[in-house]
């Protein structure tokens, strides 16, 4: 059973967003990473049904979606499910012939994309970071802008951080050598934290253009995609900054409020206090990835002021959020064996009344 927190019924005002980590989405007779790495035939068709019946079951108006290596198969898969417009601005990475790697984003809508773009990180500020020149996201997120029924156009992001898996150090000490531990502690160490270093940098350098896009456009924004880390601590709180330090911080708190981006989970919260629930229920989030026994918080929705019932001049609220996880938490083999390692999360976003 999917975790649902208070669901409303959803009608013409209701426009529900999703982010879906496909895992591995490659068509055969193409291999992901290795060689090894292959779908059957009849795999591949039951990963292309299950990705279907998501779609047909949940019927979300727009998707992001991470993980894409075949994405002329995915735009044909979503176009028979409902989706006449899909973008993708980049193509993974062929390194031998039939094995490929460095897969990237796509979004698929019901509703018209004006316009796709790749975000582009501001060199000044790169430098100002202490980042290299030619510092590149290590997945190129998207930019569309979409033309949602009653709320216009609006800027939808879709992307992928850097994984907190390190980089292969290679170590020449033999195995058996008295200094191979050290030198494979110290090549973890290393490795994680530049992984950390390249997410959090990713997050810095996006935000900043969502500011900068914000301010030029002053379109809704909705930023989706799998953070690969927990976005309320570590090198990804800074996306939730909502103020400016300084002396003239209360002067311009106001003129902040349409470039802050809020998670969408705690707007969900704020604007869907029921007395039936108590407090304890109501604080769970459901976990979107499992390692081993151990759940986290990897996927996410993010929104601007246009969507907190709190903001004053707001379009819609979050009306539901939904985390699609019966895979994970009680798969069934026939159904789920070729399925995704994450769950898919929704949110409703409802016009105020």
């Amino acid at each position: 059973m999917s975790h649902e927190a208070c669901s409303s019924v959803p009608h013409s005002d209701t426009i529900k967003v999703a982010t879906f980590n496909l895992c591995n989405y490659l068509e055969p007779p193409y291999a992901f990473y290795d060689f090894e790495n292959i779908y059957s035939l009849e795999q591949w068709q039951k990963k292309q049904d299950w990705i279907s019946n998501y779609l047909v079951e949940q019927q979300p108006d727009i998707i992001g979606f991470q993980e894409v290596f075949s994405p002329e198969s995915l735009q044909l898969l979503v176009k028979e499910q409902g989706y006449p417009y899909f973008a993708v601005i980049d193509e993974a990475e062929l390194v031998d012939d039939y094995i490929y790697q460095s897969p990237v984003v796509a979004i698929a809508s019901r509703y018209p994309i004006n316009a796709t773009s790749p975000v582009k990180q501001n060199a000044e500020l790169a430098k100002s970071m202490g980042l290299q020149g030619d510092f590149q996201f290590s997945r190129q997120p998207i930019r569309a802008t979409i033309n949602i029924p009653h709320f216009g156009p609006c800027d939808c992001y879709v992307v992928h951080f850097k994984s907190k898996r390190p980089g292969d150090n290679k170590i020449d000490t033999p195995v058996d050598s008295s200094h191979y531990a050290v030198e494979a502690l110290t090549a973890e160490i290393a490795g994680s934290w530049a992984s950390s270093i390249q997410r959090g940098s990713e997050a810095a350098l996006l935000l900043t253009a969502i500011i900068e896009r914000k301010a030029q456009s002053g379109n809704p924004v909705l930023l989706m995609g799998d953070f690969n880390d927990n976005l309320q601590d570590g090198v990804l709180q800074h996306l939730l900054t909502h103020t400016v330090r300084g002396r003239y911080q209360s002067n311009i708190d106001h003129l902040l409020t349409p470039y802050r981006i809020h998670d969408s989970w705690a707007l969900f919260q704020s604007a869907n206090q029921h007395p039936e629930y108590d407090e304890a229920q109501q604080a769970h989030r459901p976990y979107s990835h499992y390692f081993g026994n151990k759940g986290s918080v990897l996927d996410y929705i993010l929104l601007s002021c246009e969507f907190d019932a709190e903001y004053q001049e707001s379009l819609a609220e979050v009306s539901n959020y939904h985390t699609y996880d019966r895979h994970l938490i009680n798969p069934i083999f026939e159904r789920d064996s070729q399925s995704t390692d994450h769950a898919v999360i929704t949110v409703s976003l409802t016009l105020r009344s």
